[in-house]
């Protein structure tokens, strides 16, 4: 992180939006319950590594979900509010990151759910700033984001596709 003077650090500021597409081969019920169900979402969301896990999920509108813990030594924090969920077509949350107690992010993300004859196609979006350098610099903060999101998102078939 670079500083303005030797006391206050640089702020900077990256937008980036990503759009993921996954097709799974499980019906539109099972890829659904990977977001809503709190023990089938346990079973993909976030690394097998984390130490000290603190994890709640409130799938509701206006419900919060917490998936913090430590890895590497690091504390990572993930604070997410859902704005609009449409059962079984579409999830709408925003979230913040923040690793060692320092902001390092704010995104929004959308999630459409769709039926097809093989089983159900995914889009997942996100449109996300990333705060002072927290996660390396700006471009590679948010490449770093899409890439541990579609990693997320292919852990998602190992849990749907074999239940």
């Amino acid at each position: 992180m670079t500083t303005t003077d030797m006391t206050t650090p640089a702020r900077t500021q990256t937008h980036a939006t990503f759009v993921l597409e996954r097709d799974y081969a499980a019906p539109l019920d099972r890829v659904w319950a990977a977001f809503a169900d709190p023990e089938v979402k346990s079973r993909w969301f976030g690394p097998d590594e984390i130490e000290d896990p603190e994890v709640s999920e409130d799938f509701r509108v206006g419900g919060i979900a917490i998936n913090d813990g430590t890895m590497d030594g690091r504390r990572s924090q993930f604070r997410a509010v859902y704005t609009d969920i449409v059962d079984r077509e579409r999830i709408v949350y925003s979230y913040d990151m923040w690793s060692d107690g320092v902001h390092a992010s704010t995104s929004i993300t959308t999630i459409v759910f769709a039926a097809t004859a093989s089983g159900t196609h995914l889009t997942f979006t996100e449109q996300g700033v990333h705060l002072d350098g927290v996660h390396g610099p700006g471009p590679e903060a948010a490449a770093g984001r899409e890439h541990g999101t579609g990693w997320l998102l292919d852990r998602i078939a190992g849990v749907v596709e074999t239940s």
